[in-house]
């Protein structure tokens, strides 16, 4: 299928949800003009679209391989991520002093966006590097950003983080890998890893020219569990002093994953140390590496949680050519018994308006997290720590929709959607990933349940909902789940047990997610009818009116299930459960 970037609505959201003009305001980010971020938008979209989408399919079909140690990618992609660097997409929101243009994060989103929507499995490749990029700039020394910094910056070099070990899964505290101090030699001063990791996201490969792994470890006599890790920066090849690659480092690609999507995005088992050689320097201070590597992970949520508008907005677009191109039956009713479109046929345009929608929604949310991100990012404190709220809704609400709307595409398809050669189901297997990594959608919804729901003493979570009962005042239903979100937060700080509260996370999270998503939507539809987009004007009015009729009513519906209680998940015993 082809593939055209959605640069009008994603130009609304950033105006209206990210409020990029008024970060613009700041000193620090004066370069995101609207000339600019127009140029950029549309830029990324033509870039995707004309090298990265017609990979994805043969990414898909090929996949990537273990060949000798080594990870080769099909045809193409090694150039098209060339051609990425050299025009310096991977440096938008990258710090200005190690050669980024220190642009907004939103824009940073908007790149992404547009890469993942043409192609979600070579994407990971950059998302990773630009969350390495922000662990670094936070975290790392003066000496280590000086020499690491540059080429991340500009994706010469890319970046990897390393939690997940077989033992472990998501209880990070259960790590075993080891970092052994080292007094003499060569290298004084820096570590011995020794550990194995798995699930490592574009572990190794041969675009970059070499690849720098953030790796949790623990060092001797450290503290147990998650009190007790460090962070350390493990370079496929050696740094030499002049700043290019030296030796390979003592590392290796044990296997790749076969998995059910994301075929060309190779995950990696890998091995560091096998000879006792593996070197590492350690980032920031020692037995406080998960506070690190979290720096990584929140802005890597964010953008798993763009990976949901970017399935939802490729399955989307390719369920609106087939049903109009598919011939079949007439429209129940006419007097004209000729076959038509199926796109004329009311369930079709009902799962069309869904996927449009949910998408539009999911699009709104990222936009608004983002320059919630940025406005933190400027020193807004209550920005900030709105925008840690949003994040678990983004990344779990957001991956959630991927899904519903990638499968909503394959029922459009009917018949012709399980076949593989439409691609329509690769879409939906892509997207199957996105709710499980970088902490699973149910670790994001304790998260929100539990450190969210009291940040700053509640304030920041109820300030959100405040915020959508004030934009919603004359919408009576997105007005009531307003209410109906305050009501459980209040019913989860005063009354509900830890049990509870962790039973009704997941209902919790999607009601308000969609909350946030009808009152942002509601803020596009205001501006449009203000004069903007004038394009936009008559499909945002028919895609928000959808949301906030249909969906905002039975997102109301979780309210039951956010309230149930934790008792009823343990009237039977694991093993009566299990039969």
């Amino acid at each position: 299928m082809t593939y055209t970037p959605a640069t009008q609505d994603q130009l609304l959201s950033i105006r209206v949800n990210a409020g990029i003009e008024e970060l613009a305001q700041s000193e620090k980010f004066a370069a995101a003009e609207p000339d600019m971020v127009e140029a950029i938008v549309g830029g990324i979209g033509e870039f995707a679209a004309g090298e990265w989408a017609p990979l994805n399919r043969v990414g898909d079909l090929e996949g990537a391989k273990l060949e000798n140690g080594v990870v080769r990618l099909p045809a193409g992609f090694a150039e098209a991520y060339e051609h990425y660097v050299e025009q310096g997409w991977n440096a938008i929101s990258g710090p200005v002093e190690f050669g980024g243009q220190g642009l907004p994060f939103t824009l940073s989103c908007n790149v992404l966006e547009n890469l993942g929507t043409a192609n979600m499995a070579f994407n990971l490749l950059p998302m990773l590097s630009v969350g390495s990029i922000e662990s670094l700039e936070h975290h790392g020394s003066k000496e280590l950003q000086e020499k690491y910094l540059p080429k991340l910056v500009s994706g010469e070099w890319s970046g990897t983080m390393n939690l997940t070990e077989p033992q472990a899964g998501s209880d990070v505290g259960a790590l075993r890998t080891t970092a052994q101090p080292i007094s003499e030699g060569e290298h004084a001063g820096k570590y011995r890893i020794k550990g194995q990791k798995i699930y490592i996201t574009w572990g190794e490969h041969e675009l970059a020219k070499n690849i720098i792994h953030l790796v949790l470890a623990r060092l001797p006599d450290a503290p147990e569990g998650t009190r007790g890790i460090s962070l350390f920066i493990v370079p496929k090849y050696h740094v030499k002093d002049d700043g290019t690659p030296g030796e390979r480092n003592d590392l290796r690609c044990v296997s790749i994953e076969h998995k059910l999507g994301i075929n060309a995005s190779p995950t990696c088992v890998m091995s560091y140390g096998d000879n006792g050689e593996c070197i590492g320097e350690l980032v920031g201070a020692e037995n406080r590496g998960l506070m690190a590597m979290f720096t990584m992970m929140n802005n890597a949520r964010i953008n798993v949680g763009n990976q949901g508008v970017q399935i939802g907005e490729r399955a989307t677009q390719q369920a609106l050519d087939f049903a109009r191109e598919r011939i079949q039956s007439a429209r129940a009713g006419s007097p004209d018994k000729a076959p038509v479109s199926i796109i004329e046929h009311p369930d079709v345009r009902r799962m069309l308006l869904r996927m449009k929608a949910l998408t539009e929604g999911a699009r709104a949310l990222l936009y608004y997290t983002a320059g919630q991100v940025d406005r933190g990012t400027l020193g807004d404190a209550a920005a900030g720590a709105r925008g840690e709220v949003l994040t678990p809704l983004i990344k779990a609400w957001g991956t959630d929709i991927g899904i519903e709307v990638a499968s909503l595409g394959v029922q459009v398809h009917g018949g012709m959607g399980f076949v593989e050669e439409t691609g329509a189901a690769q879409h939906w297997r892509d997207s199957r990933i996105a709710p499980i990594y970088e902490g699973t959608n149910g670790i994001q919804a304790a998260d929100l349940v539990t450190r969210k729901l009291g940040l700053d003493g509640g304030e920041a979570l109820t300030g959100v909902i405040a915020d959508v009962a004030r934009d919603a005042a004359d919408e009576p239903a997105l007005a009531a789940l307003a209410a109906d979100c305050a009501a459980v937060a209040q019913w989860m700080r005063e009354d509900a047990s830890l049990d509870d509260r962790l039973a009704g996370s997941v209902p919790f999270c999607a009601m308000f997610a969609v909350a946030v998503a009808g009152a942002q939507l509601l803020r596009q539809l205001r501006a449009i009818e203000g004069g903007a987009a004038p394009g936009l004007a008559a499909t945002k009015a028919a895609s928000v009116r959808f949301f906030l009729d249909r969906i905002v009513p039975e997102a109301a519906g979780l309210k039951s299930a956010a309230m149930a209680g934790g008792e009823a998940l343990y009237a039977l015993s694991a093993d009566q459960l299990v039969g």
